[in-house]
């Protein structure tokens, strides 16, 4: 079915049909929808089944329609009745007009909704100009009843690279004490989404403006105002130098665990004694319980702890590779080619982690050595100690021919 031909079904009853959302606003910024969500007002659930029975229904708390690989709902109205992110009581019926079912919704520039037949954009809140001054401000002070909105904010800033109005980052204040309700699983939707963007370090850097960075991300608040060598790093504290990074990386590549090894790379840093700062001595190994903290609290997956753990470890000795003997060389491309990370992901690491003006490459030379300088050349009836050292050696004398 046409959704023309749907929102006239729906007309000839009495209701109207909007395109609602992101749709709208990724329409008005002359983007492609990701989603198609729709709302419909002037009717009752079971006029929307009678016009669409071969809809699919779902939600516990209020029925939402799954049609032609679209979304459509009622207009409702929501009444917050206890904590967290599912305390609503939703309310529709036939009254509810398209304005009442955009006051409820997070931030201006979703609260946008176009008539289906008619193409008439219904801004009741100034979303359209909120987008053209590319601001991020919430829709109402409901805001404050959903405490996940604080994150889809952060992010939201990150994605569209949009600032965040000072009104929506009080309002952000407002919903701390209900952070700790929202379950990981949603915030880690959250938290990788902005991973993919071009900016990550705006989503935590949102989160700091709000005083809120510490409430799940601890690890990457304590890098504030953690010294370091200023000769090296003349950016700053800690936290100024893994924004940089994440952010670098984010130009090379939007897989999320190699930006998250950016995030995690220099955690051990805010373990420094005091009296070993500016300097950092081992924080390497430090580092690794700290990844370890963060990717069990927030239930990332398991290739997220990996990758966090190989940046910890490896990110010094990637940095300093043209330094290193040949043999170090081999056995670091060996032991990188087979992590989370492989000689792609640190090598980008690296890069970012890099102050110098010069490019550190090994990635490529490394996977032309394992690919052309392999045991199956060798009998096969030979012990396996003799040939790892022989294949180590003929390793050595490859890479020592071309570097």
């Amino acid at each position: 079915m046409i959704i023309n031909d749907l929102a006239e079904k729906i007309s000839a009853k009495g209701g109207r049909l909007y395109l609602v959302g992101g749709a709208v606003r990724d329409l008005l910024m002359n983007k492609a929808p990701h989603d198609y969500d729709y709302c419909i007002t002037g009717l009752e659930i079971k006029e929307f089944q009678e016009i669409v029975p071969e809809a699919r229904i779902r939600g516990k708390t209020f029925p939402v329609f799954d049609f032609d690989g679209c979304e459509f709902a009622l207009a409702r109205q929501e009444v917050k009745t206890g904590v967290g992110h599912k305390a609503f009581e939703m309310i529709s019926n036939n009254e509810i007009s398209i304005e009442d079912d955009l006051r409820r919704r997070d931030i201006t520039i979703n609260s946008i909704a176009m008539n289906v037949l008619t193409g008439e954009i219904i801004d009741p809140y100034n979303g359209r100009q909120d987008l053209e001054n590319k601001i991020i401000r919430a829709t109402s002070e409901a805001f404050v009843e959903d405490p996940l909105r604080t994150y889809r904010v952060a992010r939201f800033a990150a994605e569209l690279g949009f600032d965040v109005s000072n009104d929506t980052i009080e309002l952000m204040k407002v919903t701390r004490n209900e952070l700790d309700s929202l379950s990981a699983e949603r915030i880690y939707v959250e938290f990788e989404k902005a991973m993919k963007t071009d900016s990550p370090a705006t989503f935590f850097n949102v989160l700091k403006n709000a005083k809120l960075l510490e409430i799940h991300f601890k690890e990457v608040y304590d890098l504030i105002d953690v010294d370091q060598p200023e000769k090296y790093h003349p950016e700053g504290d800690a936290y100024n130098h893994t924004m940089i990074v994440i952010d670098k990386i984010a130009q090379k590549t939007n897989e999320p665990h190699i930006i998250f090894a950016g995030l995690v790379h220099d955690f051990g840093k805010a373990l420094t004694p005091k009296e070993m700062l500016p300097r950092h001595i081992g924080h390497e190994e430090r580092g690794v319980e700290l990844v370890r903290n963060i990717c069990n609290r927030l239930k990332l997956p398991t290739k997220y702890m990996k990758a966090g753990i190989i940046a910890c470890k490896e990110h010094m000795k990637a940095g300093i590779f043209y330094e290193m003997r040949i043999a170090k060389k081999v056995d670091f491309i060996e032991r990188l080619s087979k992590s989370a990370l492989g000689l792609e992901g640190i090598e980008i690491l690296a890069n970012a982690d890099n102050t110098k003006n010069t490019e550190i490459r090994f990635a490529e030379i490394g996977k032309e050595m394992l690919e052309k300088v392999n045991a199956k050349e060798y009998p096969k009836e030979t012990d396996y100690n003799i040939i790892k050292e022989k294949l180590r050696r003929d390793r050595i004398d490859w890479l020592k021919e071309r570097v």
